[in-house]
């Protein structure tokens, strides 16, 4: 089988999944069914798209970021979720060619939606964490990636470790620190990864976030005591980068 074959399946696959996962942090906050209508449409006007339209990446290009019916511009995040998808999806099948490297990518593909919703609505569904968390629980089943017992504690570990953060929190400063979503995230993380990789996810997490707030005051924009960031976000990065990192130590 070629070299390129993995890495350009899971390429392109990868970016119409990051086409579906735009449409899904614009329209799931909103309440709006991304499946509800018979044809995908434009988020201003309504207006039908062709297909020549709702090709990934190269719609944009060819649209110049704008809508041809009412010229309203396409988010630019649209295209930067697609290029995500994609680049999730080539490193994946670059990596760990086969079987291995497609359900890595189904992982970044899963944590990169939940990224995109936590980013734009801070909030991560039940639905797409536990969709996360049984298709780890399968790859183990199919006996890709760490044992079932590793993940399994992992998945106890990972979910108690940060409600007992939260509760801590909310008993010394009267009010939440976490949403409810991100211990379900870290336990989900945990039931791929093994528990084994949780402190350096939750590590790499933390550098993250210090980042951010090192870029922003950098910027001229201090954190107040009333900002939030997106856990959700930091966390899904770093499990795809410990992944990632798992597997290149595989290849050796």
């Amino acid at each position: 089988m070629p070299e390129l074959f993995w890495p350009v399946l899971l390429g392109v696959l990868g970016a119409v999944f990051g086409s579906f996962i735009a449409t899904l942090a614009i329209r799931w906050p909103r309440s709006r069914s991304i499946v509800g209508s018979s044809r995908s449409q434009c988020d201003s006007c309504g207006k039908p798209l062709r297909p020549h339209e709702l090709v990934p990446l190269l719609s944009f290009v060819l649209l110049r970021g704008r809508c041809s019916g009412c010229g309203a511009s396409i988010p630019i995040s649209h295209l930067v979720t697609e290029l995500i998808g994609a680049a999730i999806g080539v490193a994946g099948g670059m990596i760990a060619p086969g079987a291995e490297g497609a359900a890595g990518a189904v992982f970044g593909w899963l944590l990169l939606a939940l990224a995109a919703l936590d980013l734009a609505a801070f909030w991560l569904p039940n639905l797409l964490n536990g969709a996360l968390a049984a298709a780890g629980v399968a790859t183990a089943v199919m006996g890709l990636g760490a044992p079932i017992a590793d993940r399994l504690i992992g998945g106890v570990a990972g979910y108690a470790t940060l409600m007992a953060v939260a509760s801590g929190y909310r008993g010394l400063r009267g009010r939440d620190g976490l949403g409810g979503g991100d211990p379900k995230l870290f336990g989900a993380i945990g039931l791929w990864l093994g528990w084994q990789a949780l402190p350096l996810v939750l590590l790499v997490a933390c550098l993250i976030g210090f980042g951010v707030i090192a870029a922003l005051r950098l910027g001229g924009r201090p954190m107040g005591m009333q900002d939030r960031l997106p856990l959700g976000v930091m966390l899904a990065v770093a499990a795809w980068i410990t992944w990632f990192g798992q597997a290149w130590e595989g290849m050796g």
